[in-house]
């Protein structure tokens, strides 16, 4: 296993200048939540690219069940599929893991973002969290692969306070709308990464809950039980995905041009605009089907998007 030190310096200081880039605060009050997770891009991206054979599960998707209709939200999934296709392309197994409710919206992205058709999907009911038997079958699967999941990436995905109750970031109970794909961030053997803006979404549980609480408005309420070796912590969870695929390119590369071209602003806007047009996706902030991401305008997120680019 190769180590940190086997990178060059000037790759180094990029990458923790990344982590500052995607950990802007949009106004959550996020600041000693990334103070506390310093260095977790460069470890999480290591993980990925010193393993020998990486095989990378994808767990992704927010359901709005207060919006008309009720659908996903457009944060998390777009980095979720633009993670998917440039791992599959640079020869990196992935499966996308997601809930009924989210999964249309996941596969429509996934297809504008140009992953792969032989991706794997796994798809749990969304049913009462008492019934965790829902996860079973994944578990089956996974335990008859051939080849062993290494990592498990959660972007944007919410999991259950310290009551065990899933809330979003209003402090409203979705629980009867969020399946427990949380059960899947404990099996042994794996690595596992969490990418979160708010402190409700899987993997904040490696942060104190003081901090949470302290920072984040409901943060006492909201703030995520589920733990994970590598968080990365960003304003909008799109665009950790984002620093982590160009983390990834400068550590190894051959990946770089994959990579560069996935992450054009214009390839993450079709997304974006394909998920919004069908009705499948909303801005998880205002609720709104619109061109924005957080209540953020899409040029915002092309500026960002552009900067990260510039590392690669």
């Amino acid at each position: 296993m190769l180590t940190h030190s086997t990178h060059t310096q000037e790759s180094l200081d990029k990458i923790a200048q990344l982590q500052a880039i995607c950990a802007r605060d949009v106004g959550r009050g996020i600041q000693a939540l990334v103070n506390v997770t310093q260095g977790e891009l460069l470890g999480a991206a290591s993980s990925i690219v010193n393993h020998s054979s990486p095989y990378v599960a994808i767990i992704t998707g927010f359901f709005l069940p207060h919006t008309n209709p009720p659908v996903a939200e457009t944060d998390g999934l777009i980095g979720s599929v633009q993670l998917a296709a440039s791992l599959m392309h640079n020869g990196v197994m992935v499966r996308i893991v997601t809930d009924s409710y989210c999964f249309p919206a996941i596969k429509s992205a996934a297809v504008a973002a140009g992953v792969p058709c032989n991706v794997e999907f796994d798809i749990v009911p969304v049913v009462p969290s008492t019934h965790h038997e829902v996860i079973t079958p994944i578990l089956d699967a996974w335990k008859c692969l051939e080849t062993p999941i290494t990592h498990v990436i959660s972007i944007e995905r919410p999991g259950p306070g310290y009551d065990g109750i899933i809330r979003n970031m209003r402090g409203q109970d979705i629980t009867a709308h969020t399946a427990p794909l949380h059960l899947l961030f404990n099996l042994p053997d794996i690595t596992y990464i969490g990418i979160g803006d708010g402190g409700n979404e899987l993997g904040m549980g490696k942060i104190p809950r003081e901090v949470i609480s302290k920072s984040i408005r409901y943060g006492e309420r909201i703030a995520c039980v589920t733990s994970c070796d590598y968080l990365i912590v960003c304003g909008v969870s799109n665009w950790g995905a984002d620093a982590f695929l160009c983390a990834c390119a400068l550590l190894k590369p051959e990946w770089k041009s994959v990579i560069k071209e996935q992450l054009k602003p214009e390839v993450e806007f079709k997304i974006l605009h394909t998920v919004v047009s069908d009705n499948l996706a909303a801005d998880g902030v205002t609720g709104e089907a619109s061109l924005t991401v957080d209540n953020l305008p899409w040029e915002f997120h092309a500026k960002l998007l552009n900067q990260i680019n510039e590392f690669l």
